[in-house]
C-alpha cells in the first residue's frame, strides 16, 4: 500500500499520562511543540474527542438520512498540509475552509450519511470515507497519499487514535516529550490506549535521545 511516513508524537509525563490539562503545567510543554516543528511533519492527525474539545465548532445530529455506503472521497482544497480529524460517524462542525492555508480534512466511515459530506463541501472541507462502522486507517493512509499527496504527517491526538494507527501497523516513529513530572491519576489517558492484542510488547529502536535544562527530555523511536 502507498501511505505517508507517520509519527506518532505526544507529550506526557513520566508515568505516561497525556492529559493536556496536566502536561500544559510541566516543563517540558514549550519543547512539545519546538520538536513538532523539528519534525517536519506539517500534516496532523487528530482524533474526534480532542477535536471536538480543542478545534471544532462542537458536534450535531447528522445521523438521519441516506448513508454513502462506499470508499469514497472528495478533495475541496489543494494544500501542501492538512489538519486531519478522524470523525467516524460525521459529527463535528466547522467552519468555511476556503483559502485556509492548512484546512482540514475529515476521515469518516462508509457509513457517514450524504447530508453530512455535503456539508463539510459546502465548507470546502475535504474528506475521505472508509471503514464500514470506523475509519479504515490502512485504506484512508493510501488515499492520503496517493490523492492528496501527503508524504509526512504526525499523530497527535488522544491515546486510542494513537492506539489505531500502531495497531494497523501504519507508525514508522514515535517522538515523545517526557516532561519532568508525575501525574498518577487513576483512569487518565496514555500515549497508546484501546488496543486489543496480548501482553507482548511492541518492540522499537531507539533513534535518538536528547535532554533540555528544564528537566524535559525528548526520545524517538522507530518501529
Amino acid at each position: 500500500m502507498n501511505k505517508p511516513y507517520i509519527i506518532v508524537h505526544m507529550m506526557t509525563s513520566i508515568d505516561g499520562r497525556i492529559d493536556c490539562g496536566m502536561t500544559a503545567q510541566m516543563r517540558g510543554n514549550s519543547e512539545y511543540y519546538s520538536t513538532l516543528d523539528a519534525i517536519d511533519a506539517p500534516t496532523r492527525v487528530s482524533g474526534r474527542v480532542t477535536a471536538q474539545t480543542e478545534m471544532s465548532n462542537g458536534a450535531a445530529d447528522f445521523s438521519n438520512g441516506e448513508k454513502l455506503g462506499k470508499v469514497a472521497f472528495s478533495k475541496n482544497s489543494s494544500a501542501s498540509d492538512f489538519n486531519i480529524v478522524t470523525d467516524s460517524k460525521g459529527r463535528l462542525r466547522w467552519g468555511n475552509d476556503a483559502g485556509a492555508s492548512s484546512p482540514h480534512l475529515v476521515l469518516t466511515s462508509t457509513n457517514v450519511t450524504k447530508e453530512y459530506l455535503n456539508y463539510l463541501d459546502q465548507n470546502s472541507i475535504s474528506w475521505i470515507a472508509a471503514g464500514d462502522e470506523h475509519v479504515d486507517l490502512k485504506a484512508a493512509m493510501d488515499i492520503l497519499a496517493t490523492e492528496f499527496g501527503v508524504k509526512r504527517l504526525a499523530v497527535v491526538g488522544g491515546g486510542k487514535i494513537n492506539g489505531g494507527f500502531l495497531e494497523a501497523g501504519l507508525v514508522d516513529e514515535i517522538s515523545l516529550v517526557v516532561g519532568p513530572g508525575v501525574d498518577g491519576r487513576s483512569g487518565q489517558p496514555s500515549v497508546f490506549d484501546g488496543m486489543n492484542r496480548g501482553s507482548k510488547p511492541i518492540s522499537l529502536k531507539l533513534k535518538s535521545v536528547q535532554s533540555y535544562n528544564d528537566g524535559a527530555v525528548w526520545l524517538r523511536y522507530l518501529l
